[in-house]
């Protein structure tokens, strides 16, 4: 029985090294990198520029209590209606974690932080976020 259950170490730890191509220290700085534009466009009050790290199609996700939309356009929809003009407030995001799913996808864990000049607004996310060419988007969006 332990020679099976080594094998397959052996063999998924062979095929792991084929499946993720280069440094995963390069995919974390995209990634956090994503999120810096996303901080940023929401900052200077840019829904569509904070939207542009989305994946642009009806299969993306976003998931917020009992919610869920589907759509790029439907989330665009959203924000808009729910954080239009000084609703925005500043974005912050903290305790970012990056883990690898596959070669072209991971998942970021973390906190959100919205600050207006009256209140806040605070949560978790967890991302999913798919490699598209050179391109990561964010494809799934779950908000708390």
């Amino acid at each position: 029985m332990k020679k099976v259950n080594v094998f397959f170490v052996l063999i998924f730890m062979s095929v792991s090294i084929f499946l993720w191509p280069g440094d995963f220290a390069d995919t974390a700085i995209k990634i956090k990198s994503l999120m810096a534009q996303q901080k940023k466009e929401w900052n200077q009050g840019n829904i569509e520029g904070f939207m542009t790290t989305y994946w642009k199609s009806d299969e993306l996700t976003f998931q917020s209590g009992n919610k869920r939309l589907k759509g790029w356009h439907q989330l665009l929809a959203m924000y808009k209606k729910n954080y239009a003009g000084e609703n925005m407030g500043k974005l912050d995001f903290t305790d970012i974690q990056i883990k690898p799913l596959a070669p072209d996808a991971v998942y970021v864990l973390g906190r959100w932080k919205v600050t207006t000049k009256d209140s806040f607004k605070e949560g978790l996310f967890t991302l999913i976020v798919q490699r598209f060419g050179k391109e990561w988007k964010i494809i799934h969006d779950h908000s708390s």
